[in-house]
């Protein structure tokens, strides 16, 4: 049997931008990407803690140390800069792989900078 779960998240990221003119997706710093397990056209789930919007789009790489985390193209109509943020991805993972399967969460502060990085579950 396999169960969808939580791969890894970016908690409480900032939005530092919204492109409109972009054809789409979430550009973010590649420190914050590797930190994170992403993968580059990766599928992410992006949570607006400000407004409640909640959006599927995928993953761009952003330049790295920079802090970027933009909302490109529609996306960037469901958060304002200064946003908080959380960026999560799912992984399906077989019932036996469950016991050893812990997922990746990074902590972020004002800046996108990575305060802790942990894995829990």
């Amino acid at each position: 049997m396999m169960f969808e779960m939580l791969y890894s998240k970016i908690h409480r990221a900032t939005v530092t931008d919204a492109n409109l003119n972009y054809v789409g997706s979430i550009t973010i710093d590649k420190d914050l990407i590797e930190a994170a397990k992403l993968k580059i056209g990766q599928k992410v789930d992006v949570l607006n803690i400000n407004n409640g919007e909640r959006i599927s789009t995928y993953v761009i790489e952003g330049e790295r140390g920079s802090g970027v985390v933009c909302l490109n193209g529609a996306a960037a109509r469901r958060a304002a800069i200064g946003d908080k943020i959380i960026i999560v991805a799912y992984v399906m993972i077989d019932e036996k792989e469950l016991p050893d399967f812990k997922p990746a969460v990074i902590l972020v502060d004002d800046a996108n900078g990575i305060i802790k990085k942990e894995e829990y579950l």
